[in-house]
């Protein structure tokens, strides 16, 4: 399924709940806390990421209630870390100013950022679901190396992201030229886009990427012999060419080193720490292109990860 606007079933092998719980052995102990994971949709959807969560802390305490069951905020213990699962739940949470310390994940930055505005509540954190502009822009500029014009659309929702790609991608010697797609019905826009660019790169606006989309996407750039990157795992299986992403994973680490901290040094958004990639060799072959192996792709660009 393309886009992310359902939470997904979850799932963790048995490895990976292993290596988590050796993670979790080799971090330096911490004051156990409750944790309290909730969202607006099936709250049983939660169930495999609050077990792996589980066992990655095995020092705290983990629940699962449904966002219509939760008490009221001001009564929960003062070592209680909220855990919340999309847009909804994130709203939700605005209402509530003085709450406990919160991490909020399964929201993309146009989301966020429509929720929000301008206000940064104290101790909240959005884990993105975006994968990171640089690794995107880096993968970008790896597989297709005389790319230099990186065509990117955007509407009102995502239109801020423009500025964060032109700085990430200045630092790679590429030129970010931007559209905007004010009717997706219509593919002028995406038309006149491929004609000042080399490549497109997609944004995490489910507006522009989903699955009435998809087919006017590839097939018009495939169409002009363009490769399209991002924004998903889900998008790549459609037909674009190649995507970093974060798996629950790799969530996972992220949420345990933030919760491994003080609120206070939440940062008010971040992207995972770590991630995988995923190609298309299909569209590959197609575009005449060579594709190394998904694991050779993430060790090219984890060599490049600033510390």
């Amino acid at each position: 399924m393309i886009g992310n606007r359902s939470p997904a079933k979850w799932r963790l092998s048995a490895w990976s709940c292993c290596a988590l719980f050796g993670l979790y052995l080799l971090q330096t102990p911490a004051q156990a806390a409750d944790l309290l994971l909730s969202t607006a949709g099936d709250a049983s959807t939660l169930q495999h990421f609050g077990n792996a969560l589980a066992a990655a802390r095995p020092a705290d305490r983990v629940r699962i209630l449904a966002l219509n069951e939760m008490p009221p905020l001001d009564q929960l213990p003062g070592d209680t870390r909220l855990i919340l699962f999309g847009q909804p739940a994130l709203a939700w949470r605005l209402d509530a100013p003085a709450g406990p310390p919160t991490l909020v994940l399964q929201v993309n930055k146009a989301q966020a950022h429509k929720t929000l505005g301008a206000r940064q509540p104290a101790q909240l954190s959005v884990l993105w679901q975006d994968p990171a502009p640089q690794r995107q822009l880096r993968l970008l500029k790896y597989l297709l190396p005389k790319a230099r014009r990186v065509g990117v659309l955007y509407d009102p929702h995502s239109e801020f992201l423009i500025q964060e790609l032109r700085q990430a991608s200045s630092d790679l010697g590429l030129e970010v030229v931007a559209q905007s797609w004010p009717d997706t019905r219509d593919s002028k826009a995406v038309v006149a886009l491929l004609s000042a660019s080399d490549v497109l790169l997609a944004v995490a606006d489910d507006d522009l990427y989903n699955p009435l989309t998809a087919k006017t996407l590839l097939l018009t750039s495939y169409g002009q012999q363009h490769a399209l990157i991002g924004p998903s795992a889900g998008f790549v299986r459609a037909g674009s060419l190649a995507s970093t992403y974060s798996d629950q994973y790799d969530w996972l680490i992220t949420l345990s080193d933030l919760l491994n901290q003080p609120p206070q040094r939440w940062p008010s958004g971040t992207y995972s720490n770590t991630f995988k990639v995923i190609g298309n060799p299909q569209v590959a072959r197609a575009l005449g292109i060579m594709l190394p192996s998904d694991a050779e792709l993430a060790r090219h660009l984890l060599q490049g990860e600033t510390p």
